[in-house]
């Protein structure tokens, strides 16, 4: 690992900085000053100034409307942008561009790739994710949602759950069973979908901190045109493991300082309770501190050491269990130092449900409990801890892997 960047990516990091010294309000602080409405109506506005200055999709070749940056130059680009507080595109960019786009430009056919691609950034089609089912969450490869081929069209019944965003989007990539006679990992498919139509159904979740980040999904005969499979038929098991290491393992260094930015505000937090007198605070905001140094080092090796090109590989998933358990200890320390005001929390409410607070967020009783209950099911979404750990022992060291009862076809499987 080479923890320094090199003088060429250092040009271009002055080049961003003087973007966003150009572009933002001169009093910007950062997304977390700002209240829902004003949220709404900037992230309005800067997603088409990204997409004018060719910063949407960075890490795109540049022939499907991608700026073809580096592996580096990308992450200097999230870098500058997660201190200044601002986001890299829309809310469901995410799904869109960080998963579904790379991930067609990886397995979908040329002509799939030219139609997608230039709707995504356009924003003609806003994307959500249809994985996870009442009965498959952590064992995703148990779905049930079954699509079967009616001439030109694919028929979809079934439910996903947990579906972020999906209240936002127009579109959705779902995982579908179009063969049960054979081993359940073999017999999925990945289809794109239209929301818009009679067959579907997106009904609100709204969580414990009552926020409505999730929804539920039900087909009931929706359609989709017959070439929208990517990767082919049967093969979406392979596709969905490519698009989930793209969203476990994405802004490797980023996290390391969203994170970092968090953990100052509760020190701060701290500060103002005169909690930082208590040894065992400070000895917990200390293990705090190694835990964002590790991820912090961990993204720096993954981007100084990576191959040209972008890619993400069964290594994420170390990614994905560092972030998600330090978050719940650092979350479980926040309401420690809030004391009594965790149990009456008061103040602006957290931006979301789910991971933590925008940059620049005031302090707020109210803000640090939603934060900690949307670090519960960190360890649980984007694949369980138990599930990342099975994944770095067998494909990242190459363990043996762990004795299976269900290596039949799904449908016995299923009776069993």
């Amino acid at each position: 690992m080479n923890p320094t960047y090199t003088a060429e990516a250092e040009s271009f990091r002055a080049k961003i900085q003087t973007f966003l010294k150009e572009k933002l309000p001169k009093d910007w602080q950062g997304m977390g000053a700002l209240g829902p409405d004003q949220r709404a109506e900037f992230v309005a506005t800067w997603r088409p100034t990204l997409a004018e200055h060719n910063l949407l999709a960075v890490a795109w070749p540049v022939e499907y409307g991608g700026s073809g940056l580096s592996q580096l130059e990308r992450t200097v680009l999230a870098e500058e942008f997660a201190k200044a507080g601002v986001p890299t595109g829309g809310d469901n960019d995410g799904f869109s561009i960080g998963m579904l786009g790379h991930t067609l430009i990886e397995w979908g056919t040329e002509e799939q790739k030219r139609h997608y691609l230039p709707r995504i950034l356009d924003g003609t089609d806003v994307w959500c994710q249809g994985y996870s089912e009442p009965n498959s969450g952590s064992d995703l490869a148990s779905l049930a949602t079954k699509a079967t081929l009616d001439g030109d069209e694919w028929q979809i019944n079934g439910q996903k759950i947990w579906t972020s965003s999906g209240h936002k989007a127009n579109w959705i990539f779902v995982l579908c069973r179009t063969d049960p006679e054979v081993k359940k990992q073999a017999g999925i498919s990945f289809l794109l979908c239209p929301l818009d139509q009679q067959g579907v159904d997106v009904r609100p979740i709204v969580n414990a901190s009552r926020h409505h980040d999730f929804n539920e999904v039900f087909f009931t005969d929706a359609r989709t045109a017959k070439e929208n499979v990517i990767g082919g038929v049967n093969n979406g098991w392979a596709v969905a493991n490519t698009l989930l290491a793209y969203e476990r393992g994405d802004d490797a260094t980023v996290t390391g300082i969203r994170h970092g930015e968090e953990l100052n505000r509760l020190i701060a937090a701290a500060r103002g309770k005169g909690k930082l007198d208590d040894p065992l605070i400070r000895q917990r905001l200390a293990w705090c501190y190694s835990k964002v140094q590790i991820m912090r080092y961990q993204g720096l090796r993954a981007v100084t050491n990576a191959v040209n090109g972008y890619h993400q590989g069964p290594e994420s998933s170390l990614n994905k269990l560092l972030w998600s358990e330090y978050h719940q200890k650092l979350t479980e320390l926040a309401l420690d130092i809030l004391g009594a005001d965790a149990l009456t929390p008061s103040g602006r409410d957290a931006a979301s449900g789910v991971g933590f607070d925008d940059v620049a967020s005031p302090y707020s009783s109210q803000g640090w409990v939603t934060t900690f209950m949307g670090a519960r099911p960190g360890t649980i979404y984007s694949g369980s801890s138990e599930i990342q750990r099975n994944i770095v022992g067998e494909r990242v060291l190459g363990l043996p892997r762990e004795p299976r009862n269900d290596t039949g076809p799904w449908n016995e499987t299923i009776r069993s």
